[in-house]
């Protein structure tokens, strides 16, 4: 058959039809008029490399593919040789995946000193003025009151989870940080199109989730300049609409995704029933390596509750020295914030 019939049934072009034949990957008939002749065969071996290709394989990587064809096997990949090239090719793509991962961690990396660096005092209220706002919270919002749902956690070990980040990484707890580090949880955050459930503001403790978390945006640069070496946030919604709202409001540190409400049932943490949901109370972690040491709990007004938090940091440095410090893991001297107490 012609290159132009014999390309259509192979589903690829002529050029590349010819180009395959340049590659030496093909050997069509020719007349003496300069003609080819693609035989069935031809047409076989241009659709196996056109399959192959789509799987990343490159056009010399498929030769094994073709000879197992032309040795007459049924399918392409029925010989040794074939399987070894498929193992190349995956061997070569985990490589490339190791390349580009490290990449990554190093640009994520340089992020994060970026971050903590910050911006020079003379910038920082101006740059702070630029970034996105959510509305103030409503006035006479229900104050939450100490339930005791959260006295038992100091002094607690964190559990070995992991749980899917907007910085698409997957965060392991138990290897976030050997010294000093934030998590706040929160219920959920509200869609600024949609209005939130029916009664949500009437929920102590409830609003507020948005202006929570730009509170940390906000006070990064100054929590991480009184000792807490990374900032996460935790919730149980969805990882893809905490991504949205990272790029919505700007937030630099990363939000976990908890739908399954693991670190809950881990903890025993406290959380609360709205209209057929079971969502997290609103607290706040400090914690040494894998120690619970201070617990924020309830937070009431959560628009200024990063202030509250960097106020303990400074009133509350981590002394250990580098000599002394213990293993991750080992309890330290941990305390307990009822509201209204110092």
């Amino acid at each position: 058959m012609r290159a132009g019939e014999a390309a259509e049934s192979a589903g690829v072009s002529v050029k590349a039809l010819r180009y395959y034949e340049d590659s030496g990957l093909l050997r069509p008939v020719r007349h003496s008029n300069g003609y080819r002749n693609y035989s069935e065969t031809d047409v076989r071996l241009a659709a196996e490399i056109r399959m192959l290709m789509s799987l990343g394989l490159t056009t010399q990587q498929t030769r094994p593919f073709l000879e197992c064809l032309r040795a007459g096997h049924g399918v392409g990949d029925d010989c040794p040789e074939s399987l070894a090239a498929y193992q190349h090719k995956i061997d070569e793509l985990e490589r490339l995946i190791a390349r580009l991962t490290g990449a990554r961690h190093r640009l994520i990396d340089q992020m994060h000193t970026a971050a903590h660096r910050g911006f020079h005092n003379s910038q920082r209220k101006e740059t702070r003025d630029m970034l996105p706002a959510p509305a103030p919270l409503p006035e006479n919002l229900p104050v939450p009151q100490d339930d005791g749902a959260a006295r038992h956690l100091p002094g607690r070990t964190l559990p070995p989870l992991t749980f899917p980040a907007t910085d698409g990484t997957d965060i392991a707890l138990d290897t976030v940080s050997a010294g000093r580090w934030v998590l706040f949880v929160y219920p959920l955050t509200g869609d600024p199109g949609v209005d939130m459930p029916r009664g949500w503001d009437q929920i102590p403790g409830a609003r507020g989730c948005s202006q929570e978390a730009c509170g940390f945006r906000d006070n990064l640069t100054a929590l991480r300049e009184h000792g807490a070496e990374h900032v996460l946030a935790l919730s149980s919604d969805d990882a893809r609409y905490q991504q949205d709202l990272v790029q919505r409001l700007h937030l630099p540190y990363p939000m976990l995704s908890d739908p399954d409400m693991r670190l809950a049932a881990a903890l025993d943490l406290p959380t609360f029933q709205a209209h057929g949901w079971t969502l997290y109370k609103r607290l706040t972690l400090i914690i040494d390596g894998l120690t619970i040491k201070h617990v924020f709990y309830p937070i009431f007004p959560p628009d200024t509750h990063a202030d509250e938090v960097l106020a303990w940091l400074r009133a509350h440095p981590r002394a250990v020295e580098p000599a002394d410090q213990p293993a991750i893991g080992v309890p330290r001297r941990v305390d307990y914030q009822v509201k209204g107490t110092p």
